[in-house]
């Protein structure tokens, strides 16, 4: 079941545990994408505290929340780009997006399968997309206070055999959120340290998974035309050909 939109806001941009941990995944996409002009960026869930990098620069960056969530305009105090969709029917015509997130939508999702298939739907060739979702060997997924103790967990291995049961090739996967959720002031002054120490430890478990993963493009298979020259039909062989006429006696 998706979380109320109301209580994602009030926790990304209310709280000071919400905050630290928008600024760590949004600092590693940022790492991975770095904003280009042309790109049309799209977000599905509660996606938008990661894509405000992109506004400047992007063709167009769309928020894409699902109606069970809820919608709130985004961002604040610039024209809006966030709007309400069905999670299986989202407003984009096919092939239309260069870079999607999503965040909050994947795990809390009554149907994961058809949001995969949507999202691979709208991904243009050559497109990547992030896949934000709780850690199951983390602390995040085991506390109700955040948006990621809600919804189904995944390790790393179950995300993306499912990617690629969908069409996506993953291509680079990490854990993020090393420093536990407490609003102790103590945790939230050391996160950037523990972001730092984590990552220098394959073995330490962060409490969100990050996937990124492109689109598969098969090219077209040309057998058939190729087949059909070289073992061309023998049935009208012979037609059109001369007939000797009997010799008279």
């Amino acid at each position: 079941m998706h979380l109320d939109v109301l209580d994602l806001r009030n926790f990304y941009y209310r709280t000071r545990l919400g905050r630290v941990a928008q600024r760590a995944i949004r600092d590693q996409l940022v790492r991975l994408w770095l904003p280009e002009k042309g790109h049309t960026v799209a977000g599905f869930g509660f996606a938008v505290p990661l894509l405000r990098p992109y506004l400047a620069e992007a063709r167009r960056v769309i928020g894409l929340m699902p109606g069970p969530q809820g919608v709130m305009p985004w961002p604040a105090g610039m024209e809006n780009v966030s709007v309400l969709c069905e999670e299986t029917l989202w407003p984009i015509p096919t092939g239309h997006v260069d870079r999607l997130v999503l965040m909050h939508g994947l795990e809390t999702s009554d149907n994961p399968s058809a949001v995969l298939e949507e999202a691979h739907r709208v991904l243009g060739p050559g497109g990547r997309a992030v896949f934000v979702v709780p850690n199951r060997a983390g602390l995040w997924a085991r506390r109700d206070g955040t948006p990621f103790g809600f919804g189904r967990p995944y390790s790393g291995g179950q995300l993306e055999s499912q990617l690629r049961d969908h069409g996506f090739t993953p291509e680079s996967s990490r854990t993020l959120l090393f420093a536990p959720p407490s609003e102790s002031r103590f945790w939230l002054r050391t996160s950037n340290f523990w972001e730092g120490f984590g990552r220098s430890l394959p073995w330490l478990a962060g409490g969100v998974l990050m996937v990124e993963a492109t689109k598969q493009v098969y090219a077209p298979t040309r057998g058939t035309l190729a087949n059909a020259v070289r073992r061309p039909l023998r049935v009208l062989e012979g037609v059109g050909a001369a007939v000797p006429s009997a010799r008279e006696r």
